[in-house]
């Protein structure tokens, strides 16, 4: 099978950019061809203006796409992140070219501004299904008003030319959390599939999780990723053995550092390879994000890694650590802030007994869902099904405005 991947990747490498390369990856290795059409989000301030107010249709990419299409003559196209440099014009450029499509939802940049679902450090869902207003008046996208309103535009242009509604066979959605999103948007509910992301397996631990006194917190030290309210909880928890190592870094590191909050060390950015090896000595990986997530690899690498894992309840977070993988206050009081109830998961995982169930569950839970094979299964599926919905779907696109 021959896949084209389209992917705007992010100036800081994330999560998005690794699933990417880890499928390209996987669908190589398996005998599959894919071939990658990649942009840039630019740099310089001017040229970032440019791209952003072409971010809601960028004919110069709709024309490379297809270019591109022209050449490769894919069987399918995999479409990841379009913002802001590709811009959905890619979308409309494969449809032109009767390409079925599949997107992958990373975000929630479809209906939100800023793609988190987070407004002031709190869940917001007001601009899900609804006009971006609210987005525009509260400068969501980079506390800027001309930003958020271009990532307004975006949203209600593409509404308007039913980009996405036509223009998209199948959604891959990591995750239930994300689907029910899509729903609430507006997406169609037949062109949504679940399709969790995979990861490699690190093999066996060397010792149970209770044999550590570490306590592992892996990604940026970021405001959305909860870096003070994970050191909130910590300073809470008074004296004790346990030890918080931090593996990232973000723009709250200088700030972090300044708290100096006992039993604390900021390792910085590692080498994929030794953030295994991290996981594989921890006790317990904590990961409180302040926004929804749409499915959080660290947690799923953790649980590869047998390692019990700290997550907020509810969200993608929770939905992925199911089976008792989570390690939780034994009661929970509808009272409990969020931070609060940070701490007493904390507290929890002093318990020996509890991380060892826990981190064992996670492995088992692993092994049924997140595997390579699993993957690779699911995402040849998606392919064969969006190949056979635009297959029967009667061609519209003849003629369609560039």
């Amino acid at each position: 099978m021959r896949i084209l991947q389209l992917h705007t990747r992010y100036r800081d490498s994330g999560g998005e950019d690794r699933v990417v390369a880890a499928e390209a990856e996987l669908l190589r290795s398996a005998g599959h061809e894919v071939e990658q059409v990649m942009a840039d989000n630019p740099v310089s301030p001017a040229q970032a203006a440019t791209a952003l107010l072409q971010s809601p249709w960028n004919p110069s990419w709709r024309r490379a796409v297809e270019r591109s299409v022209a050449r490769v003559k894919p069987d399918v196209a995999h479409v990841h992140n379009t913002w802001f440099a590709l811009s959905p014009s890619v979308v409309g450029g494969l449809r032109a070219s009767g390409v079925p499509t599949v997107m992958t939802v990373h975000n929630y940049r479809l209906m939100c501004l800023n793609g988190m679902l987070l407004r002031d450090g709190q869940p917001c869902e007001d601009c899900v299904g609804r006009s971006p207003w609210p987005g525009i008046r509260h400068r969501c996208y980079r506390d800027s008003a001309i930003a958020s309103a271009a990532a307004a535009a975006t949203i209600v242009y593409n509404r308007h030319r039913e980009t996405w509604g036509r223009g998209v066979d199948r959604y891959l959605a990591p995750t239930e959390f994300v689907r029910d999103r899509l729903l609430d948007g507006g997406f169609p509910a037949d062109r949504i599939r679940v399709k969790p992301h995979f990861v490699e397996d690190p093999g066996p631990r060397p010792e149970a999780p209770s044999k550590s006194q570490t306590v592992l917190h892996v990604g940026r030290l970021s405001a959305d990723k909860g870096a003070h309210a994970l050191l909130d909880a910590w300073a809470a928890l008074g004296a004790t053995n346990l030890e918080l190592v931090c593996v990232g870094d973000g723009p709250l590191r200088d700030e972090l550092v300044r708290r100096r909050v006992p039993q604390v060390r900021l390792v910085g950015s590692v080498p994929p390879a030794e953030v295994r090896a991290w996981m594989l000595r921890a006790r317990v990986l904590v990961a409180p994000s302040a926004w929804y997530e749409t499915f959080g690899l660290a947690v799923a690498e953790a649980m590869a890694a047998g390692l019990p894992v700290i997550v907020p309840r509810g969200g993608a977070l929770a939905e992925v650590a199911a089976g008792g993988a989570a390690v939780e206050p034994e009661t929970v009081d509808a009272a409990d802030s969020p931070g609060r109830l940070l701490t007493r998961s904390l507290q929890r995982a002093r318990d020996d007994t509890v991380v060892d169930r826990a981190g064992a569950c996670g492995r088992a839970r692993f092994s049924a869902h997140f595997t390579r094979t699993q993957g690779l299964t699911r995402l040849v599926d998606a392919y064969i099904d969006a190949i056979g919905a635009a297959a029967a779907e009667p061609s519209s696109c003849a003629g369609e405005e560039h």
